[in-house]
């Protein structure tokens, strides 16, 4: 009788200590009890487009499509426009990129907004007027200039720095 008494308490012991493992787990790592068996771990996910698009369209869509992906998954995801990559910001080739494809339901556009609603932007502004020729405020790009956070260099070094996962296209 005392061992199963002691059992009974070592049982409860371990349901406290996994509950609390879980918890502290929780807060350190991102990671959420979605039900009663899987759980989520959310990553603090670094998207940054460079490359010239209209060299590698395929790159550029898989790029996007891993970017909804992760907002989609519920990841705090950040988005940098720098270089060539800011042609992802002008409505013009966004329709072009679609129409290359080809296919007979959109997938860029929804991807972009998806990105656009679900993800904090971040570009250079010297890229833009390079690559698009645009002035800033002249609303030329797909989102407004204001629910983007302009930086360089510094910027894409903090952003690589605090994110769980960089991607590059």
């Amino acid at each position: 009788m005392p061992w199963a008494r002691r059992k009974s308490w070592s049982a409860l012991l371990l349901r406290h200590a996994d509950a609390s493992q879980a918890w502290l787990l929780s807060r350190r790592t991102n990671l959420h009890l979605l039900d009663d068996e899987r759980r989520f771990m959310s990553k603090r996910i670094f998207v940054k487009f460079v490359s010239e698009p209209k060299n590698d369209s395929m790159k550029t869509v898989v790029g996007l499509a891993c970017a909804a992906r992760a907002i989609a998954d519920g990841h705090q995801v950040n988005v940098f426009f720098a270089a060539s990559g800011v042609r992802l910001l002008d409505g013009a080739y966004l329709d072009e990129l679609e129409e290359d494809f080809g296919s007979d339901t959109p997938m860029i556009r929804p991807m972009m907004e998806a990105i656009i609603a679900g993800a904090t932007l971040h570009c250079s502004f010297g890229s833009v007027k390079a690559v698009l020729g645009h002035a800033e405020g002249d609303g030329a790009l797909v989102v407004a200039d204001d629910q983007i956070a302009w930086s360089g260099p510094p910027g894409v070094i903090a952003l690589a720095t605090d994110s769980d996962v960089q991607l590059v296209y």
